[in-house]
């Protein structure tokens, strides 16, 4: 039953204290209405013991907002949260995604990830068009949801705030790819779950990448705050390791915001536990507070960690992806692509749980220290190793 206030509450108790449960929480619907955000619909969620957060429905469903006891975790950046109608996917050689990047939650995929680039288009069977030209970290975050429910479900005394969407990434002559969402938060819960299903709707193989940019910024993020994973190996670091010695930037530890800093990112082989989920958490010691991420490694096998420190923009990406950094060109070649045939699906797990206070973090310190103990060396050598994505058969061409 849920723990409202200091006691157990059961739900005939919850009724007869209020007129409505939107006294502790709930969730409610709500149109923006003002600069690029106006026309976005946006749910608010709110449980009782302080979370707050926010899922944009016109976002592919993605998590604006979140904060708790009025403390943000999330990042929010100069663009805003952009209504997607002001979107132009193929702007910038490539790069407009910048112009639409913003808040604690951001989809990339549903057929491409990380970099610009051209790839065969051949699975189509479309004889106009041979090839397709990617932007980065693909389409889907900028795709408006429909919205299929939401609201407050009891099961006994124990309530349960949810939303469910379905988000379509398609073209004739191109993929039907349908993200399926659904997000959870209990009443009196400190955690945000997600649950992600991705379905090829379509008749012809589709190629299929997927990743979650989980952004966290100030006050989570500051001077002096903790990276904190089961890393087994360092594989990757981006723009060659030495600029981040001469930043004086490592990946376990936070600067303050810098008014030259250069992006820095990494890419970690992290271990599971033997439930086979990997957490990933970021830890203010100072104020007593942090946001754990949770994924599965048999579904989101890779991770990256993005470093975004400058002054105005400062952020840090948990980047859990199903492909390695090297891209989509790359992910064909290595036999690493993943393609859905014909109603073929993918389900994600992810769990954004709130580190409130100094015994909240020391128990998700110790849960990641017990799976794997993180490098001492602030700056590690990559190793370039990147272990083969297995278990993913891939179309025959003849």
């Amino acid at each position: 039953m849920p723990q409202l206030f200091g006691r157990n509450v059961p739900r005939r108790d919850a009724a007869a204290l209020s007129g409505a449960l939107s006294q502790f929480g709930g969730v409610r619907l709500m149109t923006l209405g003002d600069g690029v955000e106006r026309g976005i619909r946006l749910l608010e969620f709110r449980t009782a013991t302080g979370l707050r957060f926010t899922v944009l429905v016109d976002r592919a469903m993605d998590i604006a907002e979140v904060e708790h006891k009025g403390r943000a975790v999330g990042w929010h950046s100069q663009a805003g949260f952009r209504n997607p109608a002001l979107h132009e996917y193929e702007g910038e050689d490539g790069f407009a995604f910048a112009r639409s990047f913003s808040g604690f939650l951001v989809t990339c995929g549903l057929d491409h990830i990380l970099g610009p680039q051209t790839v065969s288009a051949e699975n189509y069977n479309y004889p106009g068009r041979s090839t397709i030209r990617h932007s980065l970290h693909g389409r889907i975050g900028t795709v408006p949801a429909r919205l299929t429910g939401y609201g407050e479900r009891w099961e006994g005394d124990r309530c349960i705030l949810w939303a469910e969407g379905v988000v379509q990434q398609a073209a004739v002559f191109g993929e039907n790819l349908h993200l399926i969402r659904r997000i959870e938060a209990d009443l009196d819960g400190d955690e945000i779950r997600l649950t992600d299903s991705v379905v090829n709707a379509g008749f012809v193989a589709t190629p299929h990448m997927f990743f979650y940019h989980v952004n966290v910024g100030h006050p989570v993020l500051d001077e002096g705050a903790r990276y904190l994973a089961p890393i087994n190996e360092v594989l990757w670091a981006a723009h060659a390791g030495a600029r981040y010695r001469a930043q004086g930037v490592g990946y376990a530890r936070i600067p303050a915001p810098r008014p030259d800093f250069a992006e820095q990112v990494w890419q970690h082989e992290l271990a599971p536990d033997q439930k086979g989920e990997v957490p990933v958490a970021v830890v203010n010691d100072r104020i007593g507070f942090g946001i754990e991420v949770v994924t599965r490694k048999d579904q989101l096998p890779c991770l990256y960690e993005w470093q975004h420190f400058q002054q105005g923009a400062y952020a840090l990406g948990i980047e859990p992806s199903t492909h390695h950094v090297l891209g989509n060109l790359a992910a064909r070649e290595r036999g690493e692509m993943i393609w859905l045939g014909p109603q073929d699906e993918r389900r994600y797990d992810a769990t954004f749980r709130v580190l409130d206070g100094a015994v909240a973090i020391a128990a998700a310190e110790a849960r990641i220290a017990a799976i794997a103990r993180q490098p001492d060396d602030p700056y590690p050598e990559p190793t370039g190793r990147f272990p083969p994505l297995s278990g993913r058969p891939q179309p025959n061409r003849t």
